[in-house]
């Protein structure tokens, strides 16, 4: 009876140690899987954060660091671009128009076209809208900064930073530890921003994404 008893615990101690040793392995994968998909998600978003302001740029010669205008711009505002009128391939059409039009042909045109159906054509209103936030978060969202920079050759840039860290989008309950190395390996180690991000408010960068 007392050997039975000895076996079932030793039993019990082993499937332990097996358990033990199943998460201590399958943990870190999870992580890295789940890591990598909201990653995706986050960046995604952020890159569609960085064509609004590139675009608005485009248009202020400035960046913003605020929501509520980025969105109202991408919504509401028409922008100003130029196109070819005639093929410069096609020298028989452009012959034509050179002889009807002599020295007053130019063959550009300008035209108006609309920042939401043209560059956000594949987001809705709403998702629009929801720009600000970082996916899998809590309504939480990208710390956006803007402003004006002087650069050592004494030239003002305009310059633009989006981020957020990967507490804001990462399962730290589930991931505690994980989340917790992956943030000091980032600092540390890498010497990094630990999340994601584009641009920077200290230098021109040309709003270079972290992950890119």
């Amino acid at each position: 009876m007392g050997k039975k008893i000895i076996q079932f615990v030793l039993a019990l101690v082993v499937l332990g140690l097996a358990y033990y040793v199943y998460v201590l392995i399958s943990t870190p994968i999870k992580f890295e899987n789940e890591q990598k998909v909201r990653e995706a998600a986050v960046i995604e978003r952020i890159k569609d954060i960085r064509i609004a302001e590139r675009t608005f740029k485009s248009k202020y010669q400035r960046f913003t660091g605020d929501f509520d205008t980025l969105i109202n711009f991408v919504l509401t505002e028409q922008m100003e671009g130029e196109r070819k009128k005639i093929d410069e391939d096609d020298s028989v059409a452009m012959a034509q128009a050179k002889k009807k039009y002599g020295k007053k042909f130019k063959n550009v045109e300008k035209f108006t076209f609309s920042v939401k159906d043209s560059l956000f054509k594949h987001l809705s209103v709403e998702q629009v809208k929801n720009l600000r936030y970082v996916p899998y978060s809590k309504n939480t969202e990208y710390i956006l900064e803007a402003g004006m920079l002087a650069t050592e050759s004494k030239v003002v840039i305009p310059v633009v930073e989006c981020r957020t860290p990967y507490i804001a989008f990462l399962d730290t309950v589930a991931y505690r530890q994980q989340v917790i190395n992956l943030i000091d390996n980032m600092k540390n180690n890498f010497n990094r921003y630990p999340g994601i991000m584009f641009g920077s408010m200290e230098r021109g960068n040309n709003e270079a994404g972290n992950w890119e």
